[in-house]
């Protein structure tokens, strides 16, 4: 069902045309898009802005980089690389041709007992910290953004974060690199070798690095200059810093590369020298009367004494006042409170507490509104922390509807801290943005300011250009602060990279882009521009939509769990492209464009969405794109889908014989004509069908069965349980290649035999469904129907709840739970042997490795680690994929839309270790899938428990 788009590239300009054709010798045509809409979806980024593309391409690794910038130098054709999309200030964006650098881009390696590791950059942040983990050790960047973020996107931005200050940011740890210059040529600073013959073929390039740096270093007042700004936090402009801090100019150069955004060249590989991830850590809330306060409560802390103290305003405590975790004294707090998250982290128990004592004496005779408590308990600090990291989007996301979210960064002495946030929160309210909030990290006098600001008029733009010169004003004039602290120059503060840096400095890094970049071909307009409006051009415009995601400012944090990300659309992606339509819906502009977007949306945004919700979990204003996909496929639908829906609840029992049937024939042919023929014949009636007919795999199940009642004589002496095997496992039993020939329900049954249950059955069972199939394709009203049928017969065969529910398949568990009432104890297959069965079950462990894919429903359902629990309780080895998340098949998607689970689970294969035989789940649609994918045999994990417990 794959959609084939028709290239536009016909009405791009020569030079585009010419370089779109040439690359194709080199990058696949899918790969590369020119028509509109997924054009425009990729114009999107974190940032205020928004800009579309004439080209984007997707690139899997240095050889095609180099390949395409060779070939852009030639076509004098800008070229913008992107990781993530997490930048907040516009320097990921272009009119040109947007390189997007992601998948492909996932290679790693750890040396020095983890003291270094070596990134490619389209691995997350937090990735990196997860490998290094059994080190004791992490990289030093922490942003707030650093489990959506990437290494590119971190190394370009020089991105900081709340523990590192400036001593473990990227420029600070960073090692040796891979790079890819404006003329095409690689240079890998580990290597000798690579390193000669570049500074032989680039020999002027290497004079002139050598020529600034005896300038600088020959010119007290600019030597001064430089050292005072890189005091503090400062990612505005380069980083003129490595002229002062080295002598050799390879050393120069990489580290002029870090925080350089991708004008001087790619970073394609980085080497980090890692830092010690302290064990003992405690954290604390401190709540002061006032900002002022606050902020001479932290001109008082240190490093090492505290690794991080964020400032945190009434404004921003209110915005996530409701989160779990947060204490209940915070809801009452003043208007004028302010508080303080501080965290101490150490090598030992004793010192930890050691430092905890310091601190509260330190702070002795600061005026607090609560005592000052230190929490050492890893749940509680983390919460808080993941608290702090969610409040820009948050804020975000009870923004006015309409309004666009900006988040701006600076920087002042520390010993100035106190009076610059007290100005800066005087120039916000004088300005009109009372409303708008101060947080950051004060440790390093950093700190960041959010409002919410309407450009639907020229005076809102006005207003805005004003507020943010006047920022500019007093935080260099006055201050001497950074206008950008960690989030890059970008086209934001690009206007005003001479204003922070004086004539001199400014006219050093011209020089340094010329040197590097003398066409100006890599991401112009970033850093270094004439351009004095740059900053209030080409600003988002956030129609109102829907209610479900009218919240959303587009972050990006939503695609890390995306299973059709890249495939199709990311969540970020859609809403976008859903803004769009209504743009062009209510200024009626462009019909012919309008109808691009709509027939373009039905495969890339609604057809390939699994509507699995994962992306509410990582969304920091809970947006479920999932839910809007159901939604607008309810009312999409006809009268005569409706009255089909009605037809199949109405004869369910009738229609799930009919599917038995159709797996029965399947099988028959498959014992018949064997796998090989059977997959070429069925793939040929599937393409002769356009895609109409499902696919087939070797691992379709043959069909399901529905257990019967039994007694025993003991049945009264023992606990009950309710077990309602799902529509899904009554029709899907095991596959002709699984081990294990038993239907699901057999095993359950023994399980809860072994455990002494006296099990109950619901009557009549084949009529039943929780209506969850029927809510995924928008058919609302029929899937209550079917659940609250299945409610009102569980709650007799529960005794009104008094008795636990066991369902086999977490999709159906999931919904139950949502729309049955809370007096039903409605348990999963996991769930249930987590908590009931495995204290009644002698388990003898498991000697093979085995893999384990924890279902969408199941992370939903807050389920990973009790999934983990019951697989490592049965076996010596398990690895859950951390880069498989939603395995995609989505229903009967994994049938309709194969692509959908086979691109979801790209990274399954390379995490199954030679030798591994066996996978396990809780959702059968989803066994399949796992299956089909690995080449390896996927059941319930009920199988694997019921196999170990003698």
């Amino acid at each position: 069902m794959a959609l084939k788009y028709k290239d536009n590239n016909n009405d791009l300009p020569v030079s585009y045309q010419n370089f779109y054709h040439n690359i194709l010798k080199y990058i696949p045509r899918e790969r590369i898009f020119t028509d509109f809409v997924r054009r425009y979806a990729y114009g999107v980024d974190a940032s205020l802005y928004r800009i579309t593309p004439k080209i984007v391409v997707q690139v899997r690794d240095i050889t095609e980089v180099s390949s395409l910038i060779k070939e852009a130098a030639v076509q004098k054709i800008p070229l913008t690389f992107r990781a993530a999309g997490t930048s907040l200030c516009g320097q990921a964006l272009t009119d040109s041709v947007l390189v997007v650098i992601s998948e492909g881009w996932q290679n790693y390696s750890i040396d020095d007992d983890g003291r270094q590791i070596t990134l490619q950059p389209g691995i997350i942040g937090s990735a990196a910290n997860l490998y290094l983990k059994p080190y004791s050790r992490k990289i030093g960047p922490d942003p707030a953004s650093i489990d959506h973020a990437m290494i590119g996107g971190m190394a370009a931005n020089n991105a900081s974060g709340m523990c590192c200050g400036t001593s473990d940011n990227s420029y600070k740890t960073v090692e040796d690199m891979k790079v890819v210059f404006a003329d095409g040529s690689v240079l890998d600073t580990a290597d000798a070798q690579s390193r000669k013959s570049w500074e032989s073929e680039h020999s002027k390039l290497v004079e002139e690095l050598q020529t600034m740096r005896d300038e600088v270093q020959s010119d007290d007042k600019l030597r001064e200059l430089i050292k005072h700004k890189f005091k503090i936090k400062n990612t505005t402009g380069y980083s003129l810093n490595a002229f002062v801090d080295y002598h050799d100019p390879i050393d120069i150069l990489k580290h002029l590369l870090v925080g350089s955004e991708g004008t001087l060249a790619l970073i394609a590989e980085i080497t980090y020298r890692t830092v010690l991830d302290n064990k003992y850590k405690a954290s604390s809330l401190m709540v002061f009367p006032d900002m002022k306060t606050a902020c001479l409560a932290v001109m008082k802390l240190y490093r090492p004494l505290v690794s991080a103290a964020e400032l945190l305003d009434r404004v921003s405590l209110r915005s996530v006042e409701n989160e779990p975790g947060v204490p209940s004294y915070i809801k009452t707090l003043p208007e004028q409170a302010a508080a303080l998250l501080v965290e101490i982290r150490a090598e030992d128990n004793e010192t930890l507490y050691k430092q905890i004592g310091q601190v509260k004496e330190k702070l002795s005779d600061i005026k607090v509104l609560e005592p000052i408590e230190f929490t050492d308990i890893r749940k509680e600090y983390e919460q808080l922390w993941k608290i702090r990291a969610g409040i820009f989007p948050a804020v975000g996301g009870i923004r006015e509807i309409g309004t666009t979210v900006i988040i701006e960064d600076i920087a002042f002495p520390k010993e100035k801290l106190a009076d610059g946030v007290m100005t800066l929160r005087k120039c916000m309210d004088e300005h009109g943005y009372g409303d708008g909030i101060i947080y950051g990290h004060a440790l390093d006098g950093n700190v960041h300011f959010v409002f919410t600001q309407s450009f639907s008029s020229k005076e809102d733009k006005q207003r805005y250009k004003v507020f943010i010169e006047d920022i500019c004003s007093f935080v260099v004039g006055t201050y001497n602060g950074s206008l950008k602290a960690e989030h890059g120059t970008g086209r934001n503060m690009a206007p005003f990279v001479e204003m922070e840096w004086g004539k001199k400095a400014y006219q050093l890094m011209k020089r340094l882009k010329t040197a590097f970049d003398a066409d100006n071909i890599l991401n112009p307009d970033v850093i270094i521009t004439e351009n004095g409006n740059l900053f209030v051009e080409n600003i988002k415009a956030m129609l109102p939509t829907d209610g479900i995601i009218d919240k959303c400012i587009e972050c990006g944090y939503c695609e890390v769990n995306c299973p059709s990300h890249n495939l199709t659309f990311s969540p970020r992606q859609r809403i976008a492209t859903q803004r769009e339509i209504t743009r062009l819906t209510v200024t009626g502009e462009s019909p012919n464009l309008l109808n691009q977007f709509k027939k373009a949306y039905e495969y890339l945004g609604e057809a390939t969405c699994a509507a699995d919700g994962l992306c509410q979990l990582s969304c920091p204003v809970s947006i479920n794109t999932g839910d809007f996909t159901k939604h607008e496929r309810s009312l999409a639908a006809t009268d005569s889908a409706k009255n089909t829906a009605d037809f199949i609840t109405n004869h369910f029992a009738g229609v799930s014989s009919f599917m038995k049937l159709g797996l029965t024939g399947a099988n028959a042919a498959h014992s018949v004509l064997g796998t090989t023929a059977m997959e070429y014949i069925a793939k040929k009636v599937r393409d002769a069908s356009g895609g109409k007919i499902p696919r087939w795999t070797k691992w379709m199940p043959k069909k399901g069965a529905t257990p019967q009642q039994t007694t025993s004589e003991n049945d009264a002496q023992k606990p009950k349980v309710v077990y309602y095997p799902s529509c899904v496992t009554r029709m899907m039993g095991p596959s002709k290649l699984d081990d294990d020939k038993r239907q699901v329900s057999d095993v359950m049954l023994s399980l809860l035999k072994k455990a002494g249950y006296a099990v109950i059955l619901p009557e009549n069972m084949d009529k039943y469904c929780c209506g969850m199939p029927f809510e995924s394709e928008g058919f609302f009203e029929a899937a209550d129907r079917m659940s609250a049928e299945l409610e009102k017969l569980l709650l007799g065969c529960s005794n009104n709840g008094e008795y636990p529910i066991l369902c086999d398949t977490s999709p159906c568990v999931y919904r139950m739970k949502k729309v049955m009432g809370k007096n039903l104890q409605i348990y999963d297959t996991v769930d249930f042997i987590h908590d009931f069965l495995l204290p009644k079950l002698n388990i003898k462990k498991s000697s093979e490795t085995i893999m384990i894919h924890v279902t969408c429903s199941s992370r939903k359902m807050g389920m990973f680690e009790k999934f983990k629990d019951v697989a490592e309780a049965c076996a010596d080895k398990v690895i859950i994929p951390e880069k498989v998340h939603c395995c995609g098949f989505a229903g009967d998607k994994g049938f309709k839309i194969p692509e959908l689970n086979e691109s979801a689970l790209e990274h399954l294969n390379e995490a199954i270790p030679a030798g591994c035989k066996h996978g396990y789940s809780n959702s059968r649609t989803c066994e399949v899938g796992l299956a089909a994918k690995s080449g390896i045999c996927y059941q319930s994990i009920a199988y694997l428990v019921d196999e170990c417990a003698k």
